[in-house]
């Protein structure tokens, strides 16, 4: 597992032990990354939510193409102490903060993210029951983009979101969201 592109290319990063988590493959990752430039144009001074996210890999991805910031959760504890290696490989605490618990246990927003990268354990629903609960709570801000990996069975359909796109890539599904505006 490495960092695709930016200034950390080619870095490698670690994965957790055990097999509690799936880290995204690179080239799921890959395919993530060119879906959001094309929409973002570009990550310079965007605010980041890794969530669910096991070694960091989509949100130091993110960072190393010019975000500002990233917010990761995470609970497991190998995971964690992934997480945290690599943000140390990788010089970036200034840039990061990690939050250690649920997704599903977070309450109202400090802030509000551009971009929410979400690899929750396929299966589970807990994308969707996250996503809802981001957006009553205040964490998504305005225009801000939305990926949830699933497995390439899982549809994402939540109230209040409109899903931009879906793509499959091997055995994982990514779909490309943002919030519902009210017509003009």
């Amino acid at each position: 597992m490495r960092i695709i592109s930016g200034t950390w290319r080619s870095r490698p990063l670690v994965a957790p032990k055990g097999d509690t988590t799936r880290p995204t493959a690179d080239r799921t990752r890959e395919t993530l990354f060119s879906m959001l430039t094309s929409r973002l144009g570009s990550f310079e001074g965007i605010k980041v939510l890794d969530l669910f996210s096991g070694s960091g890999a989509l949100g130091l991805e993110a960072l190393s193409r010019g975000a500002a910031h990233c917010t990761f959760v995470e609970q497991d504890r190998p995971a964690l102490d992934a997480l945290e290696g690599n943000i140390a490989k990788l010089g970036a605490s200034r840039l990061c903060e990690v939050r250690r618990g649920s997704v599903l246990s977070l309450g109202p927003a400090r802030d509000s993210f551009d971009l929410i990268l979400m690899d929750p354990p396929y299966g589970t629903g807990a994308g969707q029951v996250a996503l809802d609960k981001l957006a009553r709570l205040g964490w998504i801000a305005p225009g801000a983009w939305i990926s949830v990996e699933t497995g390439k069975r899982e549809d994402v359909e939540v109230k209040g979101f409109v899903i931009d796109t879906v793509r499959d890539i091997g055995k994982a599904r990514i779909t490309l969201l943002r919030l519902e505006t009210e017509p003009a």
